[in-house]
């Protein structure tokens, strides 16, 4: 029986402004987990706020060509946008205010495909407001089988940490994996990411996959099944990271889609093949998964 996945979380136009001049790309870290979920070869469904203009139809087009079915929350301040200005060394960030006041419906269109799906990923979801968080735990049961967490906090969209971190512990107390990456880890709980990984797990989370950029990443269990894999050397340069994350999280997915067996064979051929499939991501603009 073919398996269903539900991604909730965000979606927006990533305007990128460098010293060549400004391009806009369809993103969101759920929507990209969603289209690369669709690219691996599932029909994933995205439950995001998309507006009705100019940005919402560049959504809807994308989401469409790549076979991702959407779910919208109405958007009264439009489409959400994120600036990446990247004309003087680190990126920096800028969201619209549809972006700062994002929300997930949860009627009864969304709690319908939440509860008929074999599989939950949450990223990006706004767990800063408490109303929101407790909708996503109230809709998503058997979490410690069906949820994949990753919080991927952006400290631009957070208008409360100490909420957004209380809530996000929540959901990772119950969830089958949570992914983390070395910054969120010193976002969270001011630590690196091997403590914040073990913090992880005593709150109860089944897995945590752990991040570390040009370090590669590593996922650790409750059965004590710890793996790590470094980043995969392809031809040709880094274009551009800003994908990698959410290519992981959707190879992994993938990977949790495909069997029930859990053991470290499992584990480590899951990290391998998602290491490879990050290093061809980095190495296009823009954040669309793609395989080595």
């Amino acid at each position: 029986m073919a398996q269903t996945v539900v991604v909730v979380g965000d979606a927006l136009i990533d305007e990128i402004r460098d010293e060549s001049g400004s391009r806009d790309f369809v993103g969101g870290a759920a929507l990209n987990v969603a289209v690369g979920l669709a690219v691996l070869g599932h029909r994933p469904t995205l439950l995001a706020m998309v507006g009705d203009d100019e940005d919402g139809a560049s959504i809807r087009r994308f989401l469409d060509e790549h076979g991702v079915a959407l779910i919208a929350t109405r958007a009264p301040n439009g489409s959400s946008r994120a600036v990446s200005d990247r004309t003087a060394g680190e990126p920096r960030y800028e969201f619209n205010d549809a972006a700062l006041n994002r929300r997930i419906a949860f009627d009864r269109q969304q709690r319908a495909a939440l509860a008929d799906a074999d599989l939950v990923v949450a990223s990006c979801f706004p767990f800063d407001d408490q109303f929101q968080a407790d909708a996503l735990a109230e809709a998503v049961e058997e979490p410690e089988r069906r949820l994949v967490l990753d919080a991927n906090p952006r400290p631009g969209l957070i208008h409360d940490l100490d909420r957004f971190g209380a809530n996000a512990n929540r959901a990772s107390s119950s969830a089958a994996l949570v992914k983390i990456g070395d910054e969120d880890a010193r976002l969270l709980y001011g630590s690196g990411l091997r403590d914040a990984e073990e913090q992880l797990l005593g709150l109860g989370a089944r897995a945590v996959l752990g991040t570390a950029g040009r370090h590669g990443a590593g996922i650790a269990t409750q059965d004590g099944i710890r793996v790590h894999e470094s980043i995969v050397p392809l031809p040709g340069p880094i274009i551009d990271t800003m994908g990698a994350g959410d290519a992981t999280t959707a190879s992994v997915t993938d990977s949790l889609l495909s069997t029930d067996a859990r053991d470290i064979a499992f584990w480590q051929q899951a990290l391998t093949r998602a290491m490879g499939i990050a290093a061809a991501t980095c190495r296009s603009e823009g954040a669309l998964l793609r395989l080595p």
